[in-house]
């Protein structure tokens, strides 16, 4: 947290002017051992928050910065954002967290280009094996779900092509992948005989959750298990100001949940061990996400992962447990979304697959901020907003940059 004005931090931007915080709170999943995670409440963010470079960082040659300053804006919305940076020249120069929904405005631009990274980010169904009327702990029941799923379609339909399929929770791009993994097929015959097989009450429907984001990709998921399932299938639209206190009973594991399937999408910082910022949470014994009790197979495999300093021996116990994942069919794996962006035509920029970074970012002749006249903004290099309620398909908890 940066609470007041800089400047602060030595690596090739130094933050100078404006203040950006938020405010959290602790759910507590045991006291003892004192486990919990932290759910942001809010936000406090300055209209502008201003990087100006760091001349003096020691990697400057290979690392940057490229520009002499960046202005993040807090104070526009995500949809204002893109339509000044689509629309317009020497307003926005960067959006991030571009929906699928308005890629294709984005690549009609005569302003602004379409960049898409495939990211370390990950969208899944968490599945309740806490339900005590329904056997979503039964292998077969978990499978069958998999396996109604029509992935390719869901991807095209749901988020415009802008995804991958998975296995499991690990991209093919990131370190941990096992070698020869397959999605789940698409096999509405098989997920039937395994349904019924393991015993789903008659006409009990299944139900879905989803905040406002993926409302549209639950309904996707909702009308191929009808289909495949013969089953009837509710859709749960989590208000948006109910998805603080909805987070908090799922991390905090004292309350009956009231859902079978919750649509939820997470991401890695890193691309080395997936298991230990995804993975785990979902099916750990300290995962925020977990629903469901602990799996015995999962910590052990986790906890030996933990211990391991051996390179590759770490990768190889990585590939491991996303392969459990994948044979226990802990969640309803679904896809990796793409991370999408709107870039001004003049503005140099490559994605990465974790974070946003603007260290090497550049501009060419052509950019308004090299044009004569440009005045107090030939500087201003970019702006942030926060993200905001919307039913068009994004990633959930991100938040729109632009530069």
């Amino acid at each position: 947290m940066i609470d007041e004005p800089g400047p602060w931090g030595t690596g090739p931007f130094t933050l100078v002017q404006g203040a950006s915080s938020i405010l959290t709170r602790n759910a507590i999943m045991s006291p003892d051992p004192y486990t919990c995670a932290w759910l942001i409440e809010s936000e406090d963010r300055s209209p502008e928050v201003i990087l100006e470079a760091n001349p003096t960082h020691w990697n400057r040659a290979r690392r940057g910065p490229r520009v002499q300053r960046a202005v993040f804006r807090n104070d526009l919305s995500p949809a204002e954002a893109l339509e000044l940076c689509i629309s317009t020249d020497g307003e926005v120069d960067i959006v991030t967290e571009v929906s699928p929904a308005d890629a294709e405005r984005v690549a009609r631009s005569e302003h602004a280009r379409l960049l898409t990274a495939d990211a370390n980010r990950v969208l899944t169904c968490i599945i309740n094996r806490d339900r005590h009327d329904v056997p979503l702990d039964s292998v077969d029941v978990r499978k069958a779900l998999n396996l109604a799923v029509d992935r390719s379609r869901l991807i095209a339909d749901g988020l415009a092509g802008y995804a991958n399929e998975i296995p499991a929770l690990t991209p093919s791009w990131c370190s941990g992948f096992p070698e020869g993994a397959h999605p789940y097929p698409y096999d509405p015959d098989e997920a039937k005989r395994l349904f019924d097989k393991g015993g789903w009450p008659s006409r009990r429907p299944v139900r879905i959750a989803a905040p406002p984001p993926f409302v549209g990709i639950a309904q996707l998921i909702a009308g191929d298990l009808r289909k495949a399932l013969d089953v009837p299938v509710e859709v749960l639209r989590v208000p948006e100001e109910e998805v603080l206190a909805g987070s908090r009973a799922l991390v905090e594991k004292k309350l009956d949940l009231p859902w079978d399937l919750l649509v939820h999408a997470w991401f890695d910082l890193s691309s080395e061990a997936p298991p230990a910022a995804v993975h785990r949470e979902f099916f750990g014994r300290d995962g925020a996400f977990r629903a469901g009790p602990p799996d015995e197979g999962f910590d052990e495999l986790f906890a030996l992962m933990a211990v391991t300093l051996d390179a590759e021996r770490l990768v190889r116990i990585a590939e491991q447990i996303d392969r459990y994942c994948f044979e226990h069919a802990l969640a309803v794996f679904l896809c990796a979304p793409q991370a999408l962006y709107a870039v001004n035509n003049h503005v140099g920029f490559g994605p990465y697959r974790t974070t946003f970074e603007i260290a090497e970012v550049t501009v060419d002749e052509r950019h308004w901020s090299r044009q004569p006249g440009a005045g107090r903004t030939a500087t201003r290099a970019g702006a942030t907003t926060p993200a905001a309620a919307t039913d068009r398909p994004g990633f959930s908890g991100a938040s729109g940059n632009a530069c």
